[in-house]
């Protein structure tokens, strides 16, 4: 049986690790999930479950990681925390028997974080990257504003990086703060609020001002095998709250996909966004990770989180990928449990 240990992570772990149990049908593999968290939910969908130290981090993170592989007879090491740092160091676990499953080199892992670097590389013909400008203080920004707002009616921002959306604001110029604050929309600023905001800050961390692209917005959960797309399925998110996620099957956004999974090396489980605007499809961001509504997605044939740690282990004639129902409309309910 071959011993499989996802570190600390996102909370849609949790997902992840009961798709891959629900495809494991032989029992081939034994989940050992770890957090510094005793309580974390992730943990309780595995056959195993440890806690970590939370204060440690750089070269002693990967020499407990190491440590803890040896205790717990580790074949594959799924990393979260530190993905970077240990994908440096997969030489070293492999030399005491461990295959770390890396979505990316350490490089373009460093890239795929850093959006303004991400957008100035990739090359995906079918929807290439959104026009933007990088500015990191008030003056800085008024200019790239002025250069933009010429070319384009509304414009947005986010950080160059940042995940969960942290930061992403759309910029309202017919608006007041309180007017928006009223109207109940956290990811709406108003220009003016946003100008006294950055004088204050003074010299900042990079953000990226970019147009605001209005139409529908696709998340893609994808299984590569070093370079190569073996399976995507999209969904498409509601332009209005509580109006589900339908699953879609397009040319184009499979085309971006394989084609950016071959440009950056791509490996296992990774999401890729994209959104429509007025000039088509244009990439967001590729998540070298799974993505939280990935349960979604699995629901329209693939269990993505199966077939990505099968095609690392056993490669890609090992797996047999279903058809994705396309027009399948899916969403997520919350279900009240009993905790240990």
């Amino acid at each position: 049986m071959t011993r499989v240990w996802f570190n600390k992570t996102f909370s849609s772990v949790h997902s992840a690790l009961a798709l891959i149990r629900e495809g494991d049908n032989a029992g081939a593999y034994r989940l050992v999930c770890s957090s510094p968290n005793p309580h974390a939910l992730g943990p309780l969908a595995a056959h195993e479950a440890a806690v970590e130290p939370g204060e440690v981090t750089g070269a002693d993170y990967v020499d407990w990681c190491m440590d803890f592989c040896r205790e717990h007879r580790i074949d594959i090491f799924v990393p979260g925390k530190a993905a970077s740092l240990l994908a440096r160091h997969r030489e070293g676990f492999l030399d005491q028997g461990v295959r770390i499953l890396s979505t990316a080199a350490p490089e373009m892992l460093d890239l795929l974080h850093d959006k303004a670097r991400f957008y100035a590389t990739a090359s995906a013909p079918t929807a290439p990257s959104p026009q933007f400008e990088i500015f990191n203080s008030a003056e800085s920004f008024d200019a790239a504003f002025e250069r933009m707002h010429a070319e384009h009616e509304a414009l947005c921002m986010k950080p160059a990086v940042s995940v969960y959306g942290i930061g992403f604001r759309q910029i309202v110029e017919n608006k007041s703060a309180f007017d928006l604050m009223l109207d109940g929309n956290p990811y709406r600023i108003d220009l003016l609020s946003l100008r006294e905001m950055l004088q204050r800050a003074g010299r900042f961390r990079p953000m990226l001002l970019m147009p605001f692209l209005a139409g529908h917005e696709y998340s893609v959960d994808c299984v590569a095998a070093n370079g190569e797309l073996v399976c995507g399925v999209a969904r498409r998110k509601s332009l209005t709250a509580g109006g589900g996620q339908r699953i879609v099957v397009r040319e184009d956004i499979n085309e971006a996909c394989a084609h950016l999974i071959a440009q950056f090396g791509l490996n296992g489980n990774v999401n890729v966004q994209f959104r429509e605007g007025s000039e088509g499809l244009r990439v967001l961001e590729i998540n070298p990770r799974m993505s939280g509504g990935i349960g979604m997605a699995c629901l329209a044939g693939p269990n993505l989180p199966y077939l990505g740690l099968v095609v690392f282990d056993r490669g890609r004639g090992a797996v047999r990928v279903p058809a994705i129902e396309d027009g399948l409309r899916v969403g997520e309910m919350n279900k009240a449990v009993r905790l240990p």
